[in-house]
């Protein structure tokens, strides 16, 4: 099997085969970034087949298919990479033990609320459920390279004062506000510096019309500065004292200003909306767009997209259960968006499209098919080239 990364190679790999034996034969450490799609083992009749096992036994079934898929996975990731896995209610459970005992509990990042159905889905008998759940995992917690921040999610009015340069800033509080950094836990950033809130001058020596300032909490228990007493005197003009008026009265204290820059990013939750992301309706147009309404839950580029943003964009993707294409589709989309140089191989099956589906009356007679003819559309229309492969 080549090299997912191959220099000078094209944007977009394609591997038709069983994926586990495709998995099999790609280099240790030789991906960055693992994001899969499993069937969600519903039993519901989509293009693909989507249940494994009957009964008591079908978790057990599921499981037994996942799991040496994932350690196959976890073997083809670099240290510094990560794992992504969307699911919902049907599996979550057993596939987070799986996740635990596959890549680790400590390597365990997040998971993350995915709103992919904003309108909620009307035909369930109790709530309405809209959304489902993207498990993270490390490949190596201590090495992984994931910055988990969003340059999207800055925006202009979260930085209202301006600067004589024009450059926009708000305020943020010298002091550490988490309670568990206090003089008994940080006692080096507990000194004092003086400040004039008249002309805003903040120093670690006393001046001319300066007062004395020490960290507190709003309450007046002593407090830590989240600033060493060398970077305080580095960046003073990045520090202004101003009079505020706590619940024990007015106080003077030392604030930052926090800058608006080109490239900021901001730290993402743990919920991600469909105004952000997409939603499956918008996945199906985006599928429609290219090659017709065929697959009947695909997710939305945009929750792939915003996976790549955080790592670098050099990044070696896969997808060994690529549907319908969008993990492919959208590094195409991130490479055109930034001129970065992400490649990814996809890997499915040339399982049967399920007789009377819109894919089979479209002409698709595998999942494969279906896959390659959206990468094929995005290589025409978005760029970056396309390599399709068959296993031995």
């Amino acid at each position: 099997m080549a090299d997912p990364g191959a220099a000078g190679g094209p944007t977009n790999t394609f591997v038709e085969g069983d994926n586990l034996d495709v998995l099999r034969t790609l280099p240790p450490a030789s991906v960055d970034v693992v994001y899969v799609d499993p069937p969600y083992n519903t039993g519901n009749d989509f293009a693909y087949r989507d249940k494994h096992g009957t009964g008591r036994d079908r978790h057990r079934a599921w499981t037994e298919m996942m799991r040496p898929r994932l350690e196959a996975a976890r073997e083809a990731l670099a240290p510094t990479g990560a794992f992504f896995c969307s699911i919902d209610d049907n599996e979550v459970a057993h596939l987070r033990l799986l996740c635990d005992e596959v890549f680790g509990e400590r390597h365990f990042v997040a998971q993350v609320v995915v709103n992919l159905n904003p309108k909620g889905r009307q035909l369930g008998s109790f709530f309405a459920t809209s959304h489902e759940y993207l498990l993270v995992y490390a490949r190596d917690e201590s090495r992984c390279v994931l910055d988990a921040s969003s340059e999207s999610l800055v925006v202009e009015a979260d930085f209202p004062l301006v600067d004589g340069d024009g450059r926009r800033y708000r305020h943020l509080p010298l002091r550490n506000t988490n309670k568990k950094f206090n003089p008994a836990t940080a006692g080096t950033l507990h000194f004092a510096v003086w400040g004039d809130p008249e002309s805003g001058r903040v120093d670690t020596d006393p001046f001319p019309g300066a007062v004395e300032i020490k960290p507190v909490f709003g309450d007046g228990t002593p407090a830590v500065w989240r600033w060493s007493a060398p970077r305080i005197e580095a960046r003073a003009d990045d520090l202004v004292c101003r009079r505020i008026r706590g619940q024990l009265g007015e106080r003077v204290d030392v604030f930052q200003k926090d800058w608006l820059h080109e490239g900021r990013r901001k730290k993402l939750k743990t919920i991600w909306l469909a105004e952000e992301i997409g939603s499956t309706d918008t996945a199906v147009a985006e599928l429609k767009s290219l090659i017709g309404p065929v697959f009947e839950s695909p997710k939305p580029t945009g929750l792939v997209r915003r996976i790549l943003e955080c790592f670098p964009d050099d990044a070696r993707v896969l997808d060994f259960f690529a549907g319908s294409g969008t993990t492919g589709h959208a590094t195409a989309l991130a490479n055109a968006g930034d001129g970065g140089r992400r490649t990814c191989l996809s890997v499915n099956s040339a399982e049967p499209t399920r007789a009377g589906s819109n894919a089979d009356l479209a002409g698709y007679p595998t999942v494969s098919a279906i896959t390659v003819a959206r990468l094929e559309r995005v290589a025409q229309t978005v760029g970056g080239g396309l390599r399709v492969l068959r296993a031995q």
